[in-house]
């Protein structure tokens, strides 16, 4: 009894197609890829993946000789991502039954996606990482106000309030001024109190001159 059965034709350019086969038959599958001949046409790889539940076994058949500016663009997971296939490819997927043999099952582009992303371990989904980020509770949200700083973030042993740390700096940099000024200061005093000094002595010798003159004359 014939069985439909879905498999996926890579092409020559990379694009996936989804083709159903009446009678499948494993000899036949290098005509659905535009082949002629079955020459040098093989299964290259098979891949295991265990997806909603169930184990399945995909298997890739295709070519590795060909003719130039034939490449398959394709990017195929591992152990293949760096052998070079010509022309178009097909993918046949398989799943374990219950009596522990494998079936052949039909396999659509989307689940294939699904393998693929298994094969290659996983692409990070940045929406749906943004929406848990955003779903997750703010941990600061717990920690009383008395706890944090300004700025909302947690003061520990090496946090410290920037706000506190200008101040401090105002403060030091007021301080120099201050000792600036008290140096400028006394400098100042010291300057006048030679002045004064200056002006004493002045007075003290025009005194001893006001004072000889008076005895020369009283001679």
């Amino acid at each position: 009894m014939s069985q439909n059965i879905s498999v996926i034709i890579v092409e020559k350019g990379g694009s996936l197609k989804s083709l159903t086969i009446k009678d499948y038959k494993e000899e036949d599958l290098y005509k659905k890829c535009g082949f002629k001949k079955p020459d040098g046409f093989s299964k290259q790889t098979e891949w295991g993946i265990k997806l909603e539940g169930k184990k399945f076994v995909v298997a890739l058949f295709a070519k590795t000789e060909g003719k130039a500016n034939t490449e398959n663009k394709y990017d195929f997971p591992p152990p293949v991502d760096t052998t070079l296939f010509f022309g178009s490819c097909v993918l046949v997927s398989s799943v374990k039954k219950d009596d522990g043999s494998f079936g052949i099952v039909s396999l659509s582009v989307e689940q294939w996606g699904k393998m693929y992303e298994k094969l290659f371990g996983g692409f990070e989904d940045l929406n749906a990482t943004c929406a848990e980020d955003e779903a997750e509770e703010d941990e600061l949200d717990n920690i009383p106000a008395s706890k944090k700083t300004k700025q909302g973030y947690l003061k520990d042993g090496f946090v410290v309030d920037s706000d506190s740390d200008e101040k401090d700096d105002y403060e030091s940099d007021d301080s120099i001024g201050d000792e600036d000024e008290t140096e400028d200061s006394d400098e100042q005093d010291g300057q006048e109190e030679a002045l004064e000094i200056e002006d004493i002595g002045s007075e003290l010798s025009e005194e001893e001159y006001d004072s000889s003159s008076e005895d020369e004359q009283e001679e």
